[in-house]
């Protein structure tokens, strides 16, 4: 597991290949991530926005920027947590990722990012 704290809120990332759900002859490798967000500030806080820097080791970087995460925005009240599951594919066995979300803290609507940790993707089979 991979952790990071920004402002008092946590990021912890753990991932995963997932040799099911990709086809290497066809450039398609599957990973899966759940990320844990922990606030452990003094404030009610939402996450508003992402973004992800996604690195391939064919020479391809994608980023991407959308609202909340898997359709969500949680709010975290002080001391909450909120953990969900995404996935994310190269065309290679190996990559990784990296990026911030965009949370408002609820008392004053201050915008702030929180850094999600760089976190590898390798193929299992790249491992043994």
């Amino acid at each position: 597991m991979i952790t990071q704290s920004t402002s008092d809120v946590i990021i912890s990332v753990e991932n995963e290949y997932q040799p099911e759900y990709s086809n290497p002859e066809n450039m398609h490798f599957m990973f899966a991530y759940r990320i844990t967000i922990e606030n452990n500030s003094d404030y009610t806080i939402q996450l508003m926005t992402r973004h992800w820097d996604i690195f391939d080791s064919i020479g391809e970087v994608k980023n991407v920027d959308g609202e909340g995460v898997v359709g969500q925005q949680p709010i975290l009240a002080p001391g909450e947590s909120h953990q969900y599951i995404s996935g994310c594919n190269l065309k290679s066995e190996i990559g990784y990722m990296q990026g911030y979300y965009t949370m408002k803290r609820e008392i004053d609507d201050h915008l702030f990012n929180v850094d999600i940790p760089r976190f590898n993707l390798i193929a299992s089979f790249k491992l043994n």
